[in-house]
């Protein structure tokens, strides 16, 4: 695992460039110019399991949904800011998408830092100490276990209908 860390207010435009909005909507099209602009390695060297760290208003901007889908799509398996701006959060959630705010756990990590993430326990370990932030709730923990928001509602769905 990889972390990658960047600062305050990282916004849509820096997560996926807005001029790929028409041209590009699967993860495949979108993994490319992930960063492109904020970080020129991420792309080429992001793997999956990845985990990004970050200061505050953490996916700040528009609605686009690329920057999620990208993010999920190479498998970032958290992102863990001090905030996160509000719709990019409700986007994370229908995706699937692990967000963490603990800001505490964000100024501590240092490059090279040893990091784990316990969610069920609502644990950031970073290089040896701990650092809790607040449980999700299980509805979230199980609509990203699903795969995002569309997979856990036809599983809803198709259990009631096996009843």
């Amino acid at each position: 695992m990889r972390i990658w860390k960047y600062g305050d207010n990282i916004n849509t435009d820096m997560l996926f460039p807005g001029k790929y909005t028409y041209t590009c909507s699967t993860a495949e099209e979108i993994k490319p110019h992930l960063l492109e602009d904020l970080d020129p390695l991420f792309a080429k060297q992001v793997s999956k399991d990845d985990v990004i760290f970050a200061g505050k208003n953490f996916g700040c901007g528009s609605s686009r949904e690329q920057p999620v889908v990208g993010l999920t799509g190479v498998g970032i398996s958290a992102v863990v800011a001090e905030s996160f701006a509000r719709i990019f959060f409700r986007s994370a959630i229908n995706q699937g998408l692990l967000l963490i705010e603990c800001p505490d756990a964000v100024r501590a990590y240092r490059k090279g830092d040893s990091v784990s993430i316990d969610v069920k326990n609502g644990v950031v370990l970073v290089a040896g100490t701990s650092y809790v932030f607040p449980r999700l709730p299980k509805e979230i923990l199980a609509i990203r276990d699903a795969g995002g928001l569309l997979p856990y509602i036809r599983e809803k769905l198709k259990q009631k209908h096996q009843k």
